[in-house]
C-alpha cells in the first residue's frame, strides 16, 4: 500500500517492530505523571506517613491507564481531539466557561512544573529560584520549537530521553535504600489517618491523573497516526466538521456520512480524495498499538512514582525538614550520599523541563479546541510562565505550592473525564469501537471515586 510522508507506514497486521515504531504519544503524555508535583506529593506522603498511601498511587496509576487509553482511542478513531469534540457540542458561552476552568488547571500545572525545575537548579547550582524559573522557561521554549515545526517524532524522542533521565534519577535512590517490603505491602490496604492524609491523597491523585494529559493525549494520538487530519486542522476550523468514520475493510477508502450532515463537507471530500485507507482493520491495529503504548509508558511512570514514595518512607521518615523538596534533598544526601542526591536533583530538573514543555503544548490544544483560536505555542509559553515566576518571586513555600497545585488539578479531573467517557461510549460517534458495558461501568466508577474524594477533601478543609 503506497503512502505519503507523514502517514504511518503500517499494514493492516504489522510486524511487532512496526508496532513499536508507532509508540510515542503515551510516553509524551506520561511526562505529566512524573512531573515535579508528583515529586512533592509523593515525598511528602512517604516522609510524613510512611507506606500508608501506597494504595493511592497503585489505584491512581490503574485509573490513569484506562483514562489515557480512552483519550488516545478518541483521537485515533475520530481524528479529532477531546477539546475539539467538547467545543463542537457546546454553546459559545459554555465553551468559554469550560475553557476558563481548563486554563486554570493548565496554569496550576505550569506553576508546579516551573517551580520544580527552579528548585532543581537551586539544588544543583545554587541559582536563585526566579533565575532558575526563567532558565526552565527558556529551555522549554527550545523544546517546543521542535514540536511547533511539525516534527512530532523528534519531539517524542526528546521527551522520551528526558523520561529516561527522570526514571533513572528517581529509581536510583530506591535501590540503595532499605525498603520494608512487608510494610509497603501493607500500604496497599486503602485507609486514611485524618484530614492531612486525605489532602495528600487528593494531591497524589491530581498529580497522577492529570486533566491536561487527558486533553492532550487525544491530540498526540491523532497527530501521530492521522497526519493529514492534523494538517487539515491547522488550515481550517476543524471543530465544525464531523469526525471521520471507518469504512468497511473490503470497501474503497472514503469518509462516511453522519446523521447530522448527510452530505460530505469539503474537508471530508478532500480526505476521501486523498484515499486515507481508514478501515476498521487499520483502526484495530492502531488501537492495539496504542493500548501497548499506554500500558508500557504508564507502568514506567507508576514505577517512578511508587519508587519516590518508597524512598521517602524508607529513608526520610521522621527526619526534620522533609516536608519540602530541598529538605528531602538534604536528607537524601545525609542518608544515601551526595551521588544519589545529585542523581535525584538531575531527575527533578529533567522532570521540570519536560513537563512544562508538555504542559504548554496541552494548553495550546485546549485553547484551539474550545475557543477555536490558535496562538503560537511559544507566545503561550511566555504568557503562562509569568504566574510561576510570580509565585517564586513573592516567596511562597515552593513545595506546598506544588502540593496545593495538585489538589486543584484533582478538582479539575471530572471536567475532563465526564465528556471523555460520554464520547467514547457514544456508538454513533465511535461505531464498533465504542466502549462496551464493562468498560463504561468501570469508567463511570472511576469518575465517581474521584468526585467523592474531592467532595470529602473540600468538606474536611471547610470544617478544619
Amino acid at each position: 500500500m503506497a503512502v505519503r510522508d507523514g502517514v504511518d507506514r503500517i499494514a493492516v497486521r504489522p510486524r511487532w517492530w512496526h508496532g513499536i515504531a508507532l509508540f510515542g504519544p503515551a510516553f509524551v503524555a506520561s511526562i505529566a505523571y512524573v512531573d515535579p508535583g508528583n515529586v512533592a506529593a509523593n515525598l511528602t506522603s512517604g516522609a510524613q506517613y510512611g507506606y500508608l498511601l501506597v494504595w493511592v498511587l497503585v489505584l491512581a496509576n490503574a485509573m490513569a491507564m484506562l483514562i489515557q487509553y480512552q483519550s488516545a482511542k478518541l483521537g485515533v478513531v475520530t481524528g479529532k481531539t477531546l477539546p475539539e469534540h467538547i467545543g463542537a457540542r457546546t454553546r459559545p458561552w459554555g465553551r468559554r466557561a469550560f475553557w476558563v476552568q481548563a486554563e486554570l488547571v493548565a496554569a496550576a500545572t505550569d506553576i508546579a512544573e516551573v517551580i520544580g525545575g527552579a528548585i532543581a537548579l537551586n539544588l544543583l547550582f545554587g541559582l536563585p529560584l526566579v533565575v532558575g524559573g526563567l532558565i526552565v522557561g527558556l529551555v522549554s521554549m527550545a523544546l517546543l520549537l521542535i514540536q511547533s515545526n511539525r516534527r512530532q517524532r523528534s519531539f517524542e524522542f526528546v521527551i522520551g530521553g528526558l523520561l529516561a533521565v527522570i526514571a533513572f534519577g528517581f529509581l536510583a535512590g530506591m535501590f540503595v535504600s532499605h525498603v520494608d517490603w512487608a510494610a509497603a505491602a501493607g500500604g496497599l490496604v486503602p485507609r486514611f489517618e485524618g484530614t492531612p492524609t486525605v489532602l495528600l491523597a487528593a494531591s497524589m491523585l491530581g498529580a497522577t491523573v492529570m486533566p491536561h494529559a487527558i486533553y492532550l493525549h487525544s491530540a498526540l494520538a491523532r497527530d501521530r497516526h492521522h497526519a493529514e487530519f492534523a494538517a487539515e486542522a491547522e488550515k481550517s476550523d476543524f471543530t465544525h466538521h464531523p469526525a471521520p468514520r471507518a469504512v468497511p475493510d473490503a470497501a474503497p477508502s472514503a469518509i462516511g456520512e453522519t446523521p447530522a450532515s448527510p452530505a460530505h463537507t469539503s474537508l471530508e471530500a478532500a480526505r476521501a480524495a486523498d484515499t486515507l485507507d481508514i478501515t476498521p482493520g487499520r483502526l484495530r491495529t492502531l488501537l492495539r498499538v496504542t493500548r501497548a503504548d499506554v500500558i508500557i509508558a504508564l507502568l514506567l511512570a507508576g514505577a517512578v512514582n511508587i519508587a519516590m514514595l518508597l524512598l521517602a518512607a524508607s529513608s526520610l521518615r521522621g527526619v526534620d525538614g522533609t516536608d519540602t523538596i530541598p529538605g528531602a534533598y538534604d536528607a537524601i544526601t545525609a542518608a544515601l550520599g551526595p551521588v544519589i542526591a545529585t542523581i535525584f536533583a538531575v531527575g527533578l530538573l529533567a522532570s521540570g523541563l519536560a513537563s512544562t514543555s508538555v504542559g504548554a503544548y496541552a494548553g495550546a490544544v485546549i485553547m484551539k479546541g474550545l475557543l477555536r483560536v490558535r496562538i503560537p505555542i511559544l507566545a503561550r509559553r511566555v504568557v503562562t510562565l509569568v504566574p510561576a515566576l510570580v509565585v517564586l518571586a513573592v516567596g511562597i513555600d515552593p513545595t506546598w505550592a506544588l502540593v496545593l497545585s495538585q489538589v486543584l488539578l484533582s478538582i479539575g479531573i471530572p471536567f475532563a473525564l465526564v465528556p471523555l467517557i460520554r464520547l467514547t461510549g457514544d456508538r454513533q460517534l465511535m461505531g464498533e469501537f465504542a466502549d462496551g458495558t464493562l468498560v463504561r461501568v468501570v469508567a463511570w466508577a472511576v469518575v465517581a471515586l474521584i468526585v467523592a474524594l474531592n467532595v470529602v477533601l473540600i468538606a474536611l478543609t471547610i470544617t478544619g
